[in-house]
């Protein structure tokens, strides 16, 4: 019963921290969507699936329509 009671609380307060992200940033939007834009997570140059930019095309996903 213990271990329910301390993951709740865990998972309250990671709700709570995301909510209080979006709450407190303008339109609540997450800043830096595109995965291409970070060398760590796009080590092969793939195109962002989200808005099908380049790494070498700094930017911001929501400016480009979603590649189809």
């Amino acid at each position: 019963m213990e271990l329910f009671i301390i993951s709740f609380i865990l998972i309250a307060l990671a709700f709570a921290g995301i909510a209080i992200k979006i709450w407190g940033k303008k339109d609540g939007k997450f800043a830096g969507t595109c995965a291409s834009q970070n060398p760590f997570l796009n080590k092969e140059g793939e195109a962002c699936s989200y808005c099908g930019k380049l790494p070498d095309e700094i930017g911001d996903c929501s400016t480009t329509k979603k590649a189809s």
